[in-house]
């Protein structure tokens, strides 16, 4: 156990989680919210003793001590699992995720997943975040995407991490094959509701998400509930004649959980593969001729998050990666190319 000491600064919100907060130093690498754990699991005592409420109305020049548990190891077991790594530092790694991985232990996929691979790959650089030594996952990508993905290695990267995705600050494009071509002058695209195009001939998709009303496996489209989410696609090469699929960057400017493929499917232009949201429909022949052979044949949905941006959260130095097309993609990728006179 450690004893952190603060002392309620001048004009000082009124309540206690809120107070301290603000008053705790930024190497403690402490948030709001455990703080507000803290406080219910009766670790913050000030001039009346042990405070568990987080409410409590606090004055300037009170002196609050906070108790800190030690780091905990977590559960789930590390296993020696290859890493594609992209970059790595004593508060983050950034990984290059191959599809098929999960990103984290789950009922259904309780080893074999990345946070495994980093418990094996980081050993004792991992420092205690939210008292528990593990890597502070702070974005997912789906198992079958592959790409690029940041992980706090501390609490004090995990914080800040958090922070610029929760603001939206963080750069994420991704790179997708489609069913369909993006095209401003197509009438059935201006007409569906929380689609509009930009300079440039940009699709931007600004819909509600939240879980499907039949399936809780799936994410669906709503106006009226759910969380606020905005993507961008940009047409990079069409492929067939007439033209039925594409080549397509994706911009996230929030994160949801399945955003991309949601939102594109929404737009009518799924992606080539997805069995969950109708990107698995039948390619056309006629148009695309011998790929429409592998469009059919993708095995997952041909989504890979190529470029990931964001400011370093302790030295405050911009980052940046891309990541090339996986094999498969790229495969694919090819094929619509031939096909295309």
């Amino acid at each position: 156990m450690s004893n952190l000491v603060v002392t309620i600064p001048a004009q000082p919100p009124e309540r206690l989680d809120k107070a301290l907060a603000l008053a705790v130093p930024a190497e403690a690498a402490l948030s709001r919210s455990r703080l507000s754990r803290l406080i219910q699991q009766g670790a913050v005592s000030g001039p009346g003793g042990i405070v568990r409420d987080g409410k409590t109305r606090v004055s300037e020049g009170q002196e609050y001590h906070i108790t800190l548990p030690e780091t905990e190891e977590v559960e789930t077991r590390p296993e020696a699992i290859p890493l594609n790594i992209a970059y790595e530092d004593d508060d983050l790694i950034v990984v290059d995720k191959v599809a098929g991985m999960v990103v984290h232990p789950a009922p259904g996929s309780p080893n074999g997943t990345l946070v495994n691979a980093l418990l094996a790959h980081c050993g004792d650089t991992l420092s205690g975040i939210g008292g528990e030594r593990r890597p502070g996952i702070v974005h997912r990508i789906d198992k079958d995407t592959s790409g690029l993905l940041v992980v706090a290695k501390s609490d004090r990267a995990h914080h800040g991490l958090a922070a610029q995705f929760e603001a939206h600050s963080a750069q994420r494009r991704y790179l997708a094959l489609a069913h369909g071509v993006i095209d401003p002058a197509d009438p059935r695209l201006r007409g569906i509701a929380g689609l509009s195009f930009e300079d440039g001939g940009t699709l931007k998709i600004a819909t509600r998400l939240t879980r499907h009303a039949t399936d809780r496996q799936k994410q669906a489209v709503y106006f009226d509930k759910g969380r606020h989410a905005v993507t961008r696609a940009r047409l990079l090469e069409s492929f067939g004649r007439p033209p039925r699929a594409m080549l397509v960057e994706c911009r996230l400017e929030t994160g949801r959980t399945h955003q991309i493929r949601v939102h594109m499917a929404h737009a009518g232009l799924g992606l080539i593969g997805d069995p969950v949201y109708g990107g698995a429909r039948k390619a056309s022949a006629k148009a695309l001729g011998s790929a429409a052979t592998a469009v059919a044949a993708f095995g997952r949905q041909a989504l890979h998050a190529a470029h990931l941006g964001f400011e370093h959260p302790v030295s405050g130095e911009l980052l940046s990666f891309d990541s090339p097309l996986p094999d498969d993609m790229q495969s694919l990728l090819d094929e619509l190319r031939r096909a295309t006179p």
